[in-house]
């Protein structure tokens, strides 16, 4: 007898259906052979399904049974496939109709006992499923907030293989799951205020112009400046995920293996802090079966790289392309995978090794070749890429000891979002989604300065011999500073504080005596 019943694997951050046929004939030494390509998950499937039978009274008659999985090109992995080939397994032995499972997909990972387990990439599954025209999804109870985010497609959550087996039977309909609500993120930070900031106008300054225009920002300057206390507070400045990048963010977060499952949708903007010891699989993706990376983690969100000068300049100079494209594809023998990566990088750096370099407070006890070889491993190129480049002085102690608080995130926050409202209504036909993303045709035909300001620039690019993609990132963050005054028109003294920001290309930097 013979059935087919479809199922899906992750392929990435999208999905891969798979037709699950299954052959049955009566034979004198029963058989089971899966083919089409499976990993060791999947091959192992066929234990998994007899044991289930098993437990639902159902042994079945000696048989040679052949399990194919189509595309028979496509590598198929993981344990996803578990209930497709066991529904057509049933199914084929006679005990369910061959076309039952018809407009529907099914996933998930199988025990002995037939319980459903929770199985990775379960939204970009039900995503595809939703393009594909498909009615509902089977999926195990644990992954059901994940799937039923997504709309126009029933989700059914099961616990059990019996289960689904009554459901298709028409004996004991399963029941739809509704759309969670709230934050199904699985790290659930806690936003920090920027009230607890004492001092640093001009880091909250650049804080707040990152956040409205998504740009790039670093901080330079001596251990306890409060480098790190900054950059930790822009997600409580940032909006919200709009809808479209809360799917994106998620189908991320449901596809890896490294951070717990999401509950839902992904509301608040993710917040990664990698140690500077991560190596360059880890930070952009990778592995024999890829998984994404740290700086897809950060898609949407804020990839917050401390001591910057600490990490190998091999990691930091992965970081180029997906600063520059927004994405990053990992090439293997059998298959290529693309994950989105379109992340706001902040840094922080000491100035030198022993981090003192130009304070009069405390000596630098580092020889020039020390402090040559510790700034060389931030490339020209990637500080091109780093729009905002700020130097973080210390505190003095009179502010620290002053108790009056700073003006709060949720005031910079409503600026951040009147800057953000102003830039989606000029773009809303490019689809770009802040200034930051703006390419050469979009600084043409809204960043460019009035005639003072033009002059400027030209001055400061002959000066700072800046390259040209050093020259559009200051265009693009003075078309910041202006959308939060609320003008139409880029003006000088917009162009003038985007200049100023320009911290590594001036000579104003701290340097070891000697050169």
């Amino acid at each position: 007898m013979f059935a087919r019943v479809l199922g899906a694997t992750p392929r990435g951050v999208d999905a891969l259906f798979v037709t699950v046929e299954v052959d049955r004939l009566r034979a004198q030494l029963p058989s089971v052979t899966v083919v089409g390509l499976p990993d060791t998950a999947v091959r192992e499937a066929r234990e998994r399904i007899l044991a289930a039978a098993r437990r639902m009274g159902l042994p079945p008659e000696p048989a040679n049974i052949v399990i194919n999985l189509s595309p028979a090109d496509e590598r198929k992995e993981g344990a996803s496939l578990d209930l497709p080939m066991a529904v057509a397994f049933l199914a084929a032995a006679g005990l369910l109709p061959p076309e039952v499972a018809g407009g529907v997909l099914l996933v998930g990972e199988l025990s002995l006992e037939g319980r459903l387990l929770p199985v990775r990439g379960v939204l970009p599954m039900v995503l595809a499923a939703r393009r594909r025209g498909l009615e509902a999804v089977i999926v195990p109870r644990a992954n059901a907030d994940e799937a039923a985010v997504v709309s126009g497609v029933r989700t059914l959550p099961a616990e059990s293989l019996g289960q689904v087996v009554r459901h298709l039977g028409g004996s004991d309909p399963l029941e739809p799951h509704p759309r969670p609500e709230g934050d199904g993120s699985p790290l659930d930070p806690l936003p920090l205020d920027l009230a607890d900031v004492v001092g640093q106008e001009a880091a909250r300054r650049a804080l707040e112009v990152a956040a409205a225009g998504g740009h790039h920002l670093l901080f330079m300057g001596p251990p306890g400046s409060g480098k790190s206390m900054l950059a930790r507070r822009l997600p409580g400045i940032l909006p919200e995920l709009d809808d479209d990048e809360a799917l994106a963010t998620t189908c991320v977060y449901s596809v890896s293996t490294r951070i717990p499952r999401p509950r839902g949708l992904i509301r608040r903007r993710p917040f990664r802090a990698p140690h500077h010891t991560i190596s360059t699989a880890a930070l952009v993706g990778g592995g024999s079966n890829p998984q994404p990376g740290e700086i897809s983690l950060a898609h949407n969100g804020v990839l917050f790289l401390d001591e910057l000068m600490e990490f190998r300049r091999d990691v930091l100079e992965s970081l180029r392309q997906p600063l520059e494209d927004g994405r990053v594809t990992i090439a293997r023998s059998r298959t290529a995978l693309t994950f989105p990566s379109r992340f706001q990088l902040v840094a922080a750096a000491n100035p030198c090794p022993c981090g003192y370099l130009g304070e009069t407070s405390r000596e630098c006890v580092c020889t020039p070749a020390m402090i040559h070889r510790y700034r060389s491993r931030l490339s020209g190129p990637l500080v091109d890429r780093i729009d905002l480049q700020v130097l973080v002085p210390p505190v003095p102690w009179r502010e620290l000891s002053d108790s009056r608080r700073g003006e709060p995130s949720d005031a910079v926050r409503r600026r951040v979002a009147a800057a953000r409202r102003l830039q989606a209504r000029r773009m809303a036909d490019t689809g770009l989604g802040c200034n930051a993303a703006m390419g050469p045709r979009e600084i043409e035909r809204w960043a460019r300065p009035d005639g003072a300001g033009k002059r400027l620039m030209e001055r400061a690019a002959s000066t700072l011999g800046l390259s040209a993609r050093a020259f559009h990132r200051i265009l693009r963050v003075a078309r910041t500073l202006a959308d939060l005054e609320g003008s139409e028109k880029v003006a000088v003294h917009h162009v003038a504080e985007a200049i100023s920001w320009r911290a590594l290309d001036r000579e104003d930097l701290p340097r070891a005596a000697g050169t």
